[in-house]
């Protein structure tokens, strides 16, 4: 069944505990000690055991929902287009991010490492999701000691660029400041954000890493010197800090503005096309968590109608995206978008004005990339109308169609090629 655009709201937010602490999934195991702490505080702890119960229920069934059918990608008409990825050498090394994982095992405990690592081919890759409730898995920022917190933003550096790495942390910071804003530091804050390794670290087997949190993830498979970063998510609310620790930060308004600049470079007729409904009312992404398989048709302008001005700034957009990996692997990343250019779809949702609240998005063979205003979640109590997609809270979705989020067209060739038995 194909999908139009549209997505229910959704409220955000993360749990926020001592680096001592456990994580979520551990959670209600130490709960039995409240009872110490005399009437009240087990009321307290009575509630928080009551809320993580009820939060891994609903985890547990987006999982059992999500993951029902195997994975087979996102597609256009439900058949993976064959022959989209080859493995083949990129020229681009892999060895400092290979490094940098290394570095971020070494300095997890044994018990650590248990809940850290996952098989390659393991089901974990899938369990991410953005939402408030979800319970993760992996050892969080927030658990961390110093020495062990520099090593998980060592291999973030060496996997990202500069601009990627920045917007990730940004991501982070303002989700304390949404954590000031509503007074919650139990389900909000910087550090609320998983890692988790999938493999082993290896110059020749597949391998990965996945940071899993509110309004940021980061999925990064590696074979050899090619590497895949989707399912990648970010977004923010708000977006603009104007108090806090943070006050000042603001994120995402390039992508915000070059998506409009692109819609308002094109004709009239042009633009007729590419905006397929001009009545944005709610949230309109559809590749979020848990929608590996989609079904989604192109729709609106494609790039083999524009003049060559026109698909260079379509080209431009989408580089926006794809430049938040390492350098290297983004232009190994774009050169793989540039030749499917004459068959990228732009399409647009909501108004054309600098203030309007708008969703865009980029499709072609190899990659998809959707751009949202979404509606107030956290911050619903404070919006004028809670209904109404706002600028303040943003969500962003890069994928990678036909089958290869996560690598795993890639990593299907190296079974195929390398057979491996359990």
């Amino acid at each position: 069944m194909k999908h139009h655009p549209h997505h229910p709201s959704h409220t955000h937010s993360h749990p926020h505990t001592h680096s001592h602490h456990p994580t979520r999934r551990d959670f209600l195991s130490t709960l039995s000690a409240a009872a110490l702490l005399g009437p009240w505080a087990f009321q307290q702890e009575q509630s928080a055991a009551d809320t993580a119960e009820r939060f891994r229920q609903m985890s547990e069934d987006f999982e059992r929902k999500g993951l029902a059918d195997p994975f087979k990608g996102i597609t256009t008409n439900g058949e993976v287009l064959p022959g989209t990825f080859q493995i083949a050498p990129t020229g681009v090394s892999t060895e400092p991010v290979r490094n940098a994982a290394e570095k971020f095992i070494a300095s997890l405990t044994n018990v650590q490492l248990a809940r850290t690592m996952f098989p390659v081919d393991d089901v974990k890759w899938r369990k991410w999701m953005n939402q408030h409730f979800y319970a993760r898995q992996g050892i969080s920022l927030q658990e961390m000691t110093d020495a062990q917190r520099d090593a998980a933003f060592g291999l973030m550096r060496a996997s990202l660029s500069t601009r990627g790495f920045e917007l990730s942390r940004n991501v982070m910071r303002l989700n304390e400041t949404l954590a000031e804003l509503i007074n919650e530091h139990t389900f909000l804050g910087e550090w609320l954000y998983y890692f988790t390794i999938m493999g082993r670290p290896s110059a020749t087997e597949p391998w990965g890493w996945q940071l899993d949190g509110h309004h940021c993830i980061i999925n990064y498979f590696v074979l050899g010197d090619q590497v895949v970063m989707t399912p990648h998510f970010f977004g923010s609310e708000p977006v603009r800090a104007t108090s806090g620790k943070y006050k000042g930060l603001v994120i995402l308004q390039e992508e915000q503005t070059t998506g409009l600049q692109m819609l308002q470079s094109l004709s009239d007729s042009q633009r007729q096309r590419a905006i397929i409904n001009f009545s944005k009312t709610g949230n309109n992404n559809l590749t979020e968590a848990f929608k590996d398989n989609v079904v989604l048709d192109y729709a609106g302008l494609r790039a083999n109608d524009l003049p060559k001005p026109a698909r260079d700034h379509l080209r431009d957009l989408a580089n926006l995206y794809v430049s938040n990996m390492d350098d290297g692997h983004a232009r190994v990343k774009m050169d793989e978008v540039d030749r499917h250019i004459e068959n990228t779809w732009f399409a647009w949702i909501g108004g054309t004005q600098p203030d309007s609240a708008f969703y865009y998005r980029i499709q072609s063979p190899v990659i998809l990339i959707e751009f949202d205003h979404q509606r107030p979640a956290n911050l619903a109590r404070f919006a004028s109308d809670p209904d109404k997609p706002t600028q303040q809270h943003i969500h962003c979705v890069v994928r990678t169609p036909n089958g290869n989020d996560y690598g795993k067209d890639l990593l299907r060739q190296h079974y195929l090629a390398h057979p491996h038995t359990s």
